[in-house]
């Protein structure tokens, strides 16, 4: 990566959509102008900071700013952690190899979806209407 540059990635899961911005800096990483720390409970930002810790001493060369929407708290992490993925892939390609060997999700989208619900049916996309004969 040269000097001065940004990167900016997208990463999305379910209806989760998180856009990534990455600069040169002291490793800082905010979520929507929060701290990481912050977001929602341990686990889910342990499922973020995976990346980070695979990264190692390339992750502390950066600040990366995400902001996310929609969805829920699964697909959130889920859209960060391969947002911030393919923006460190993006600053040292020799990363790509590292992530896709421990975790293909980190560099691709997960592009399972709720089924739609069809119509003339209960509530569900493929329950059906009981019959009753007698």
């Amino acid at each position: 990566m040269k000097k001065q540059t940004v990167v900016q990635t997208v990463g999305k899961r379910k209806r989760a959509i998180a856009r990534a911005t990455l600069k040169p800096g002291q490793g800082i990483i905010k979520i929507n102008n929060y701290a990481l720390e912050t977001f929602n409970n341990e686990l889910f930002v342990g499922k973020i900071k995976e990346v980070l810790i695979l990264a190692g001493e390339d992750a502390v060369k950066y600040d990366i700013k995400v902001s996310v929407d929609g969805g829920g708290f699964t697909g959130q992490a889920d859209a960060i952690r391969l947002a911030i993925g393919k923006a460190l892939v993006e600053a040292n390609p020799k990363l790509k190899d590292v992530f896709l060997r421990y975790n293909r999700n980190f560099l691709v989208a997960d592009t399972r979806r709720k089924e739609v619900r069809k119509p003339n049916c209960a509530g569900k996309a493929r329950s059906k209407v009981q019959k009753s004969y007698r």
